[in-house]
């Protein structure tokens, strides 16, 4: 069935649903209806949520207002994330959003400091990454200057829950339909199969030519209706289960999230200005939901404010995101564990993608096989670097951490870590939305140093080289002395106005 999409239908609300909302909303204006379809009965997955820089870009092109954000979602700053006893057990490395030193045009920065490592000279590779040295003294505010090297990439925390609120007050001043209810039934067409209405249990019906559907792991359209099918990697990334408990914030709120691995999994903390977001992510083999609430409620480093929640999952992707005239954003497109806060980036680029191949005279063939081949490729490489964290570690006594060193891995991942291990090359994928530099913090902060660097890095003398290196260091330590606490800053952005 080809015909113009005058009306597009959400199912689900949440942090899908609504961003969906506001974004389509934004950018469609009125050239096509749109209505959301939820039901205050169908609880959502709230908690404290952790996101890359690419949530400022949703933020401008809806024009909102940081302050505003910051207060209305209780965010706080994310500069990085703190990796700890994921090499060894006692170690941590950070993978921060900044990128380390300058780099030249044909050999970054890591080959000049790889081979000042294997000369004895210099520090640390963070020393040189302003992102890392702000995280540590817990400051921040945006830095602005003609310099690249004192950009200051960053994200926020956020909870959840208040952050899909605010999004749908903002869509539903743009026009945006809300209709409460459950769905009991779902109209098709006959023959072709496309869904033509959804059917409330009080018999109302809403009707749509475009369908997006977020409704969760549950996937009610592009699974349940249109059996989509399911591409499953938990054989590479067996973690099944996340239990969720928030706490008590801390006196000093971090700019940074925390990713502390334990013998069969990981736990997050992360900080909002109201209170303390706290989970673990882990194999249902290795723990039982008793051990896991044990783990989980004796590592909180304060007191926690309810129940442990336990959320089950299932890592891998609906082998079409796109299928008829269904597009699946969110947990029905499939689910990665939030080790690297990809989650509402990955909403955010998959509407993204439907604005840019969004229908003009109708579905077609061509548009749909495009989405979903940006899609898979997109998740596929998410995923990669996802289980790049797993297989390169050095834990001991764990038969978990063991299986993961030993598994067979993606021959893209497999090719990638054997370049840089090799000479500290690395190739750019289209559509990997980790850069270079994450790569290069991931794999040498879990021990993978290159064993060659790059001929141009033999240019300057060992004086020289160890000259600039000193001089780095300081140019991008330069900022810290005028940069306020990171809870000042908050607290002048996010007090009212008299």
């Amino acid at each position: 069935m080809n015909r113009l999409i005058r009306k597009v239908v959400i199912l689900g609300g949440g942090t899908a649903g609504w961003m969906t909302a506001a974004l389509l909303s934004k950018v469609l204006g009125e050239q096509a209806a749109i209505e959301l379809v939820e039901s205050d009965d169908i609880g959502i997955i709230g908690v404290g949520e952790a996101t890359i820089p690419p949530i400022q870009l949703v933020n401008s092109v809806l024009g909102i207002d940081e302050a505003d954000f910051l207060r209305e979602t209780k965010a706080t700053i994310k500069l990085a994330i703190r990796f700890e006893n994921w090499g060894g057990i006692g170690e941590s490395y950070y993978h921060t959003f900044g990128t380390a030193g300058r780099n030249t045009p044909f050999a970054s920065f890591h080959h000049f400091w790889n081979r000042a490592r294997k000369a004895g000279l210099g520090g640390s590779y963070w020393d040189y990454d302003l992102n890392y040295l702000a995280a540590e003294a817990g400051k921040f505010a945006p830095t602005h200057g003609n310099d690249p090297i004192w950009d200051m990439p960053y994200a926020y925390h956020f909870d959840s829950a208040l952050y899909g609120q605010y999004l749908r007050r903002y869509s539903e001043k743009r026009g945006v339909v809300r209709t409460e209810g459950v769905v009991g039934a779902v109209v098709r067409a006959a023959g072709v199969g496309d869904i033509l209405a959804l059917v409330m249990q009080d018999g109302r019906q809403v009707e749509g030519d475009l369908f997006v559907d977020c409704s969760g792991s549950r996937g009610v359209l592009i699974q349940q209706q249109l059996g989509t099918g399911y591409d499953d990697w938990s054989h590479w990334l067996p973690c099944d289960r996340a239990m969720a408990v928030p706490s008590e914030r801390f006196a000093q709120t971090l700019p940074f999230t925390r990713a502390i691995a334990h013998s069969a999994g990981w736990q997050w903390r992360i900080p909002l200005q109201h209170r303390n977001g706290n989970g673990l992510v882990y194999s249902s083999r290795h723990y039982s939901d008793d051990e896991a609430a044990s783990l989980l409620l004796g590592n909180l480093d304060s007191s926690p404010l309810g129940e442990p929640k336990i959320i089950p999952f299932r890592t891998g992707r609906a082998r079409r995101q796109w299928n008829r005239n269904v597009v699946a954003v969110g947990l029905s497109s499939g689910f990665l564990e939030p080790l690297e806060s990809t989650s509402i980036y990955l909403i955010q680029s998959a509407i993204t993608r439907l604005v840019h191949l969004f229908p003009h005279q109708g579905i077609t063939a061509e548009l749909v096989n495009e989405y979903n081949r940006q899609s898979q490729i997109e998740m596929e490489l998410v995923r990669d670097f996802i289980i790049l964290h797993y297989h390169v570690n050095a834990r001991r006594g764990s038969p978990f951490w063991r299986a993961m060193r030993q598994m067979e891995l993606p021959e893209r991942l497999a090719s990638k870590i054997a370049l840089f291990q090799a000479n500290g090359s690395l190739v750019q994928d289209q559509y990997d939305i980790f850069m270079e530099p994450s790569w290069v913090q991931v794999l040498m902060g879990q021990g993978i140093v290159p064993v060659d660097h790059h001929p141009l890095a033999d240019g300057p003398s060992e004086a020289e080289l160890a000259a600039q290196l000193a001089q780095l260091a300081a140019v991008k330590a330069r900022p810290l002395d005028q940069l306020p606490s990171h809870d000042d800053y908050l607290q002048r952005m996010t007090a009212r106005a008299p």
